[in-house]
């Protein structure tokens, strides 16, 4: 069986009938739409989109201060710039 990584679940066909209502739930969290009881979709609001790839970046940013953190360092003065 299939993980399914949402606390909120719906089908497709209840999706179709009700889309604002479970479109207002994704509000703060992600929905999975199901098709035939497996997950076939992931349903974020725009503003969880916008979080989660805020994240991402952030997430990134700091790999990439962790990586360069040991070095090489070129030394500058300020009167070189």
């Amino acid at each position: 069986m299939e993980t399914v990584l949402a606390n909120i679940t719906v089908s497709i066909t209840e999706l179709k009938r009700n889309f604002a209502n479970v479109l207002k739930e994704a509000e703060h969290t992600p929905v999975a739409v199901l098709n035939h009881n497996r997950p076939e979709a992931y349903l974020l609001s725009a503003d969880y989109y916008e979080h989660l790839v805020s994240r991402i970046e952030d997430l990134e940013d700091a790999k990439l201060i962790h990586e360069r953190a040991a070095g090489p360092f070129v030394e500058v003065s300020l009167n070189d710039l």
